[in-house]
Order: C-alpha cells, then sequence, then structure tokens
C-alpha cells in the first residue's frame, strides 16, 4: 500500500527537499492550499460564503520545536481571526488548530499548547465563530481530549476531531455524543500500528459508521468529514432515522476536492463546510493528502512529468 509509504516521506527531510524542489510541486500544492498568507485566502472566504458554502481554516505548520515557534502560530491564528472581524466574516469561518503548532510535543507541552490555545479561542468566540481541535497521532490524543475538556468549561462550543481506524474511538465517541458538543469524524490520515488501528479500509468504513451512529443519535452536532459518496449517503440516511434537521448536523471536505459535491449538498439545504489550508509550512499537510487518496498521487506524478 502506498498510504503508509508516503506518510513515512512525510517525516523525511531528504524528501521535504527532493518534493519542494520539484518542478510540478506548485501546480499540485495550490490545489490543496489555498495561499500562503491572509490576504491570499480572504477572496476564497469571500467567494466560499457567496456560494453559501462555510469554511474551517487550519494555519499549516507542524514542525515547532521552539517556545517562540509556538507563541508564533498562536499570532498567526490571532492575525487570521482579527481580518474575519474586520471583514464580517466570523460567522461563516472556523479555524481548525492542530495542539502539535501550539507547542504540545515540547517539554512542558500539554501546559504550552493549552496557554497558547486559549486566547485563539477567546478571540474566535468574541467575533462569533469557534474553534476546532484537530486530532493528531494517537499518542497526542489524552492531551489533545484533556485540552478540549478544559476549553469548553469557558467556551463550550470549543469542537474536536475523532478518528474512525482508531480502536478507542468508539468509546471517545460514546463519551463525547453529549449535548452542546461539536465532533467531526474523520477516518484517519497518520501511520497508526495494528496494535491501535485497523489497517484494512473496509474495517475503517465499518467502524466509520458505527461511531457516525453514535454521534447521530446522541445530543450533540456531528461533523461528517468525508468526500465518500457512500459513506455520505449513509450518514444522510442517519441522520433522517435519528430525527436531525438539516442545521443539526454538517458535512466537511477538504479545499481543493469535489468542489462540485461541496456545491451541491449547499444547494440541498446541508451546511457545507471547506477545510481549507493556508501557510507557507505544506509540507506535512500535503503529503496527508497525498497519501489518503492515490490518484492524488497520479496527479503530482503527472504534473512532475509533464513540467520537468
Amino acid at each position: 500500500m502506498l498510504g503508509p509509504v508516503i506518510l513515512a516521506a512525510s517525516r523525511s527531510d531528504k524528501m521535504r527537499r527532493f518534493i519542494s524542489a520539484a518542478p510540478g510541486t506548485k501546480q499540485v500544492v495550490d490545489r490543496f492550499i489555498a495561499g500562503e498568507t491572509v490576504d491570499q485566502v480572504v477572496p476564497i472566504i469571500e467567494d466560499a460564503a457567496d456560494k453559501g458554502l462555510e469554511v474551517t481554516l487550519d494555519v499549516v505548520g507542524e514542525d515547532i520545536t521552539t517556545p517562540e515557534q509556538a507563541a508564533a502560530a498562536r499570532d498567526a491564528y490571532l492575525e487570521l481571526i482579527e481580518r474575519l472581524k474586520d471583514l464580517g466574516l466570523g460567522t461563516k469561518a472556523e479555524m481548525s488548530v492542530k495542539l502539535s503548532m501550539f507547542g504540545q510535543a515540547l517539554d512542558g507541552g500539554h501546559d504550552l499548547a493549552l496557554a497558547n490555545v486559549r486566547p485563539v479561542v477567546e478571540a474566535a468566540a468574541a467575533i462569533g465563530t469557534t474553534v476546532t481541535l484537530d486530532a493528531e497521532d494517537h499518542t497526542t490524543l489524552d492531551s489533545m481530549f484533556a485540552i478540549h475538556e478544559e476549553l469548553r468549561k469557558d467556551f463550550p462550543q470549543t469542537g474536536c476531531v475523532i478518528q474512525a481506524y482508531l480502536f478507542r474511538t468508539e468509546e471517545d465517541a460514546r463519551r463525547l455524543a453529549a449535548a452542546g458538543s461539536r465532533v467531526r469524524i474523520v477516518k484517519g490520515a497518520y501511520k497508526e500500528p495494528a496494535s491501535v488501528a485497523y489497517q484494512d479500509k473496509a474495517e475503517i468504513d465499518k467502524a466509520y459508521v458505527r461511531i457516525l451512529k453514535t454521534l447521530m443519535e446522541g445530543e450533540g452536532y456531528p461533523m461528517i468529514g468525508s468526500h465518500d459518496p457512500r459513506l455520505i449517503a449513509i450518514a444522510q440516511e442517519l441522520a433522517r432515522k435519528a430525527g436531525r434537521k438539516l442545521d443539526e448536523y454538517e458535512f466537511q471536505m477538504l479545499y481543493g476536492i469535489r468542489s462540485d459535491e461541496h456545491i451541491r449538498l449547499a444547494a440541498e439545504g446541508h451546511r457545507m463546510r471547506v477545510y481549507t489550508a493556508y501557510g507557507t509550512d505544506w509540507y506535512g499537510y500535503f503529503m496527508r493528502r497525498l497519501a489518503e487518496k492515490p490518484a492524488n498521487l497520479l496527479f503530482f506524478g503527472r504534473s512532475i512529468l509533464t513540467k520537468g
């Protein structure tokens, strides 16, 4: 399987240098990354709003090695929130954050990440929006869920992400499917060992459906992160059986993937949110997008060959 190989490459400095220098890279990166600066991403937010779409914004970058870098990541989100406030787009855009960017992996990282993410969550709430904590590899999740619980004491709208391929997630979903919670379910995009995660696609899909059923039947707000037409149809049926109205759950898809489906779901009255990443440190995010879908890798390969 190519996925694990690509994920391993995402941690290689040698591969980072090679891919960054490849002549066809920019064409493909531009498909998944909305820009490098806030100024470049603002027109994309406005265009999405005009089309009846909402967005969640991710300032990419995970290789944080110093407290100063973590503080800079915090400040990048605060700058973004200030721009959304000035443009009156707060209610159309939320933020997605990876706690690794806020220093979670450093010494004292749990407390550091909480201290850095809190002002971002507070600033988001002040303009009428919120923050979702992205899930990363399984070793970080206990810290992420603890920070999520702490933030929800003052900002109950704070969301989190769960990953269907992890064995632990069905239990996490039962705990999180409570009134007021916001939970995004995704399949998972990190290389995890067989001791903690399903390795077979069919088993991951089955787990995804079981977990989604728990969320739909719960009292929280499910956010369905998937481009899979079959899972989207299942989600619609589960929502119908649970008696949910169209504004009581939402679909989320990545910027640059199945854009026609974004429009179709919004036209049907669904809440449709586009996960929109931007920034200069795009490599880790980009490699996970390649690992998730072989067609993305083929597209990248063709771009290199035609530009070389």
